[in-house]
């Protein structure tokens, strides 16, 4: 029983860990994109791709965000 329970808390462990990997990688992303936009002077076009993928990024975020407290504690 106690194994069991154990093991279930690190499955949980790893899956937080997986989580939070994949929550750091977006908000890395979204450093790079303000850097890069920040950095260059950029086209309209430029600007309109870089909005809408950094407007995409924080919803994705936000769904791993709510994975994460879901999961079993």
């Amino acid at each position: 029983m106690y194994k069991e329970h154990l093991e279930q808390k690190l499955q949980w462990t790893k899956e937080q860990i997986q989580l939070l990997g994949e929550m750091e990688l977006l908000l890395q992303q979204m450093k790079d994109i303000a850097v890069y936009a920040a950095d260059n002077t950029l086209s309209v076009n430029e600007i309109e791709r870089l909005n809408a993928e950094l407007n995409a990024l924080p919803e994705e975020y936000g769904i791993l965000e709510a994975q994460r407290h879901t999961l079993f504690h």
